[in-house]
């Protein structure tokens, strides 16, 4: 998994990396399990969550589209992409980069 691979530089940068997920709280686990997540896989199976960021079936396809929202220690939303497919995800790197831009900026990462 390309995030795992990149968690330890994630939390170097001062950040926190959450990955959601609208499955059952069992499905969000034994998908963390599979995948050997480090980091905390969370459970919107109510798809609060997705709904408000206006991410639940964005796609039409009963699911939450795939999203990489970057989130400052003031709640601000400091950077997002929204996938416009299953596999429009942002590259693990690309992210890092961000984060050590924003942090060398002195501008606080998500924890």
């Amino acid at each position: 998994m390309e995030l795992e691979a990149a968690y330890a530089d994630i939390r170097a940068s001062g950040a926190q990396l959450l990955a959601i997920s609208v499955d059952s709280v069992d499905d969000a686990r034994a998908m963390a399990e599979h995948a050997g997540a480090s980091f905390p896989v969370l459970s919107d199976a109510d798809r609060v969550v997705s709904t408000a960021y206006g991410l639940f079936d964005l796609l039409s396809d009963g699911v939450s589209a795939p999203a990489t929202l970057i989130v400052d220690h003031d709640g601000n939303l400091a950077a997002s992409h929204v996938g416009t497919s299953i596999t429009d995800r942002v590259p693990a790197e690309t992210i890092v980069e961000f984060l050590r831009e924003l942090s060398g900026a002195g501008v606080g990462t998500a924890s």
